[in-house]
């Protein structure tokens, strides 16, 4: 469909400050028409939640991609979709959703935390097509990591190739990006079924007694190092991009 004039709503859950938006922006915007919407601040692990209570602020913002209309909003990225489509922001409906890009794999079990593939189930339960996009983590986004370089090499190419697919309104297609050099990347695996691992190992280490009798715990990542075959988590341990669907509850 290179000859389409694309719609895009953008949403993300690192907030609308992001790198990686505003990198999914530019490439989108070589396609058509791009609108986004993302938290005002980070809302990463909020899942699929919405703002039920609070009103939601949402103001327009001063984008760094040319041409591209924005907007922060107060609330979680679940909500940032539904403002998107439902909040008469937009002349009419996107013809796609994109999430992302995250700091970070979303992939294995994970996905069940995942604010920005939460977006994109969000996204697909209202019955649009949606793509969420996520990378290897930084500690620090303003740093240039292998995630970074990878996703830049490799993301021209994926989403020409996703465009060009019949996209499936309701479904989420999900895309990780390897953090290893560019050069050690081995290329795109499709149709990844997601792992039943996590990416990460959790530990919770005791920080401190407190004096009412309770205790004070800080949480710690350790990388998972194995994945079953065929699955998106070991896709990215061995230096691909991965490609697969993630469904709604059904």
């Amino acid at each position: 469909m290179a000859d389409k004039n694309w719609k895009f709503l953008l949403v993300n859950d690192d907030g609308i400050q992001s790198d990686g938006l505003a990198r999914l922006a530019a490439e989108a915007a070589k396609w058509g028409e791009v609108w986004v919407v993302a938290p005002d601040g980070q809302r990463s692990a909020c899942s699929h939640s919405l703002t039920i209570d609070d009103p939601l602020i949402v103001r327009p913002y001063p984008f760094p991609v040319e041409g591209v209309h924005a907007y922060s909003c107060s609330g979680l990225p679940a909500d940032c979709v539904r403002v998107g489509l439902f909040g008469d922001l937009m002349p009419g409906k996107p013809d796609v959703v994109f999430s992302g890009i995250n700091n970070g794999f979303n992939a294995g079990t994970d996905i069940q935390y995942s604010a920005t593939v939460g977006a994109a189930l969000d996204a697909a339960m209202c019955g649009f097509p949606a793509i969420a996009f996520s990378e290897g983590f930084r500690a620090d986004p303003r740093e240039s990591g292998f995630g970074h370089v990878v996703t830049d090499a490799y993301l021209s190419k994926v989403v020409a190739e996703l465009l060009n697919e019949d996209l499936v309104p309701g479904q989420v297609l999900n895309v990780n990006f390897p953090d290893c050099p560019v050069e050690s990347c081995k290329g795109i695996l499709r149709n990844r079924r997601v792992s039943m691992q996590n990416p990460f190992v959790d530990v919770y280490k005791k920080a401190e007694d407190l004096p009412d009798g309770g205790f004070r715990y800080t949480i710690h990542w350790v990388d998972r190092d194995h994945a079953d075959e065929g699955t998106d988590l070991r896709a990215i341990l061995d230096g691909y991009v991965a490609i697969g669907v993630v469904n709604n509850i059904s």
